[in-house]
């Protein structure tokens, strides 16, 4: 129940952007990132794009999610993205697009890279993409794209509570029909790729329909923050190592 409250405690709106990232942090129509954040995050998304490998035109660079807005928290970390327009990939777009995928992931795991306390996650944006966030800051050009403003908001916990708890239930279930079921390991990887999939339209509904403050990413965001995410994924990673394995002895 402790972390429970945590965690709720944490979608609370705050008075003030994050007094760690930014001057004059009482009003976001003042507020400028600080030199020494921004010039840490220009060096790390630089970092980035060399590692992604291909020659590309970086439009911009930005920061949005909470550290962003007025809802930060101990659990935020940096959303650092560098936008980019797909459609100069031509006939290889799909392509460029599943392999920054890949790279971000790769460039995310291996790196354990924090400014001020909080983690760096670094995306690939599609400029013609929509970006449904309430705050987002070019640290580029050091200006506000979309200010953020500080919002009344209102939880009902035991409502919020009650959706986490089915959709904990969801996947501790899959999880135990996989653990006592006998399927091959395409068929297991279906199953949970469909829960993944469920979890990722829930949470896209919800912020297309009534943004950030919707219950649908709020539990998302529970979800992420109590490690239930994780989790899945993490079971997901043992199970297709496990298929993958021929056990056998040593030989000395």
């Amino acid at each position: 129940m402790e972390n429970f409250n945590k965690i709720i405690k944490s979608f609370y709106v705050k008075d003030e952007l994050n007094p760690k990232i930014w001057d004059n942090p009482d009003n976001a129509s003042n507020a400028k990132m600080k030199d020494d954040i921004r010039k840490s995050l220009l060096d790390i998304a630089d970092e980035f794009v060399n590692f992604l490998g291909l020659e590309i035109f970086v439009q911009d660079v930005t920061m949005t999610g909470s550290l962003a807005n007025y809802n930060w928290s101990e659990f935020s970390d940096v959303d650092l993205h560098i936008m980019y327009d797909f459609n100069e990939s031509g006939d290889k777009k799909e392509l460029v697009q599943e392999l920054f995928k890949i790279k971000k992931t790769l460039f995310n795991s291996t790196h354990d890279i924090t400014v001020k306390g909080y983690d760096v996650e670094l995306y690939v944006q599609d400029i013609n993409e929509p970006h449904i966030s309430s705050g987002v800051y070019s640290v580029l050009y050091d200006e506000w794209i979309k200010e953020p403003s500080p919002e009344e908001v209102t939880i009902d916990e035991s409502k919020l509570k009650e959706k986490v708890d089915q959709w904990k239930d969801i996947i501790d279930l899959v999880i135990e029909d996989v653990e006592e079921g006998d399927e091959d390991l395409e068929t297991i990887i279906e199953k949970i790729d469909k829960v993944k999939d469920k979890l990722k339209k829930y949470r896209s509904c919800g912020l297309e329909k009534e943004g950030e403050y919707s219950y649908e990413n709020l539990v998302f965001k529970f979800l992420r923050r109590n490690g239930y995410i994780q989790k899945l994924f993490d079971f997901q990673n043992d199970i297709m190592d496990k298929s993958l394995s021929l056990e056998g002895e040593k030989i000395i």
